[in-house]
């Protein structure tokens, strides 16, 4: 067996030794059944604590299916990216600081199956938490509201996919470049959020940006967004991703020295 096969391999051990395989989609999994059930019941859950007077209701007016499924994305896009920082921060600068790196490093070790095997794994974790959660959310919507059309579901999520990949690599980057967790935790954190808030604030500036992959995955749930723009970002994220990852196999190779023995 080649040595990113057999490095995978390990790494897929490590993540069902501590359960990385079944908590974190798990967490994707609640919050995107959690919000059109909560949307469905809204009325009632107001209704029991609300203490109105006699007589009184409550009329909101039912959320579309493509706003739930925003409102979802939105939960994505803070607990999610919280739950991938934690989850994935100390891959590598948490086995150079316990040592357990120091293994490795003693045999002729190839860096870059080394890295792209931490990257894949967590990549394939990322990807299987976030389609498990949006597909919870879309059986859920189409079981309590009406259904969104299949097509525009599938873009929707294929698009964000490639947003998770580009977190992904973030974090594995940061964790290859700092000395522990949890300054790679903070640096991932801080640049992920700090690029959102950006964009947030500033975004209507421009329209071709990496950042704007989730605004554009939500944009498949109405008109679509404009292709040019679209295609663009798209573009841009894969060529940040590839970058980052490269970045991440040098800062691994650069930062061996510094593990623990």
């Amino acid at each position: 067996m080649n040595q990113f096969g057999v490095l995978f391999h390990k790494e897929w051990r490590e993540h069902l030794r501590n359960f990385k395989l079944f908590w974190i989609p798990a967490v994707f999994i609640l919050f995107g059944i959690l919000e059109p059930v909560t949307n469905y019941f809204l009325p009632q859950l107001l209704d029991s604590v609300g203490n109105l007077p006699d007589g009184a209701v409550i009329q909101i007016p039912e959320p579309e299916p493509e706003q739930i499924l925003m409102a979802v994305l939105g939960q994505y896009q803070f607990v999610g990216m919280l739950v991938l920082v934690l989850a994935f921060m100390g891959a590598i600068a948490g086995e150079r600081k316990s040592g357990t790196a120091t293994l490795l490093y003693v045999r002729p070790l190839s860096f870059r199956s080394y890295f792209m095997s931490k990257w894949v794994m967590a990549g394939l974790v990322g990807l299987v938490s976030v389609w498990a959660g949006l597909l919870s959310a879309y059986y859920y919507i189409m079981l309590l509201f009406e259904s969104v059309g299949f097509t525009d579901f599938l873009q929707f999520a294929t698009t964000y996919s490639v947003w998770i990949l580009l977190v992904v690599s973030i974090v594995l980057a940061a964790s290859a470049a700092l000395p522990n967790a949890g300054m790679a935790a903070a640096a991932s954190l801080g640049v992920i959020f700090l690029l959102q808030i950006t964009d947030g604030l500033l975004g209507a500036y421009w329209t071709v940006s990496p950042v704007k992959l989730p605004v554009y995955a939500a944009a498949w749930l109405d008109a679509g967004p404009d292709p040019s723009d679209f295609w663009w970002s798209l573009g841009i994220a894969v060529l940040l991703i590839v970058l980052i990852t490269a970045l991440g196999i040098w800062m691994s190779r650069k930062n061996a020295a510094k593990a623990n023995v």
